[in-house]
């Protein structure tokens, strides 16, 4: 009696399974068909410039010199690798990527449990909140690069007045290359925690609250309840959060150009590339370097979707 009974639940659970397959194929479908155009548009018109960039990095060619352009094949990469000015920069891009992601999560997800929480001024509030990551990047960067003088900002004589005269009010944040990296994530942390928190805000809205309130009945803490219910919910907005936000972080340019220009060490791998390409018009070995940039955030991306496994077909769905 019992095998006919597990035999008919397992009859049941393989249906069920292939009407779930049957209806996650039929979406992935239809959403191709919808994307479809678009989606070759875009490739169309991103595949002509990687494949010429490529192209170009296996030349030694300069600018101002186009008749010396000569095939070296994979000559610029193994300069570039090779190079310590290369792992200098990215070493930086990497320390840039950890502590604005690490901080951004953090705050953003506590901003986007305070919007979702909060019923009036909901609106004005996530007005409010958005507003730095509404202002253009090179006016933010110079707005934290004044701040931060020793003559006109301000941050010396806040620390000075917070830490009751321990801290120098003629300490030069910009002569150092640690202290120049912490305002460079700074800034970066200021404009763009907004933009990680409404990510995150959209996971929120996908949390079931009869789950929370089932959880919160049967005596779970709120930790216990962000880290077994909130947390699983919303694992596919965690996702996209991050991995928006790293692939962002990893081509950082305009605010370490902006405060430091590349000195104390600060320059970034899409600084390197701008160095090499524009300012000493090497466009072979600019490419090269371009190319592995564009390697290093696929393979980031790569390692993102595997981690977390989300099946965006059937995410957000009861």
């Amino acid at each position: 009696m019992s095998t006919v009974a597990e035999t008919t639940k397992a009859d049941l659970t393989s249906e069920e399974q292939a009407h779930l397959s049957d209806r996650a194929k039929g979406e992935r479908n239809l959403g191709w068909r919808l994307a479809g155009p678009a989606f070759i548009v875009m490739l169309l018109v991103t595949l002509y410039p990687i494949g010429y960039a490529v192209y170009l990095s296996l030349f030694n060619y300069r600018l101002t010199d186009p008749a010396g352009k000569k095939m070296v094949w994979l000559q610029n990469y193994i300069t570039a690798l090779s190079d310590p000015l290369f792992w200098q920069a990215f070493v930086t891009t990497l320390v840039i990527v950890i502590v604005t992601l690490v901080f951004e999560l953090i705050l953003g997800m506590a901003i986007a449990m305070v919007m979702h929480r909060v019923v009036w001024p909901r609106r004005t509030l996530r007005t409010v909140v958005l507003i730095p990551y509404a202002i253009v990047t090179v006016v933010s960067g110079f707005s934290w690069l004044y701040a931060a003088q020793i003559d006109t900002g301000f941050f010396n004589h806040w620390l000075h007045f917070l830490t009751f005269g321990g801290f120098s009010e003629n300490f030069n944040w910009f002569g150092g290359r640690w202290s120049s990296l912490t305002i460079i994530c700074l800034s970066e942390i200021w404009k763009t925690t907004p933009f990680m928190s409404l990510l995150l805000l959209a996971g929120l809205a996908q949390v079931d609250s009869a789950q929370e309130e089932a959880a919160k009945v049967d005596g779970a803490t709120w930790m216990q309840r962000f880290t077994k219910v909130i947390l699983p919910n919303m694992k596919a907005a965690l996702m996209v959060a991050l991995l928006f936000r790293t692939l962002d972080a990893v081509r950082i340019y305009d605010n370490p150009y902006v405060m430091t220009g590349g000195a104390n060490k600060t320059q970034t791998l899409s600084m390197l590339v701008g160095t090499e390409t524009v300012s000493r018009v090497e466009i072979g070995m600019g490419s090269a370097l371009a190319v592995i940039l564009f390697l290093i955030v696929l393979i980031i991306a790569f390692i993102f979707v595997k981690l977390f496994k989300v099946d965006l077909t059937t995410s957000g769905r009861s």
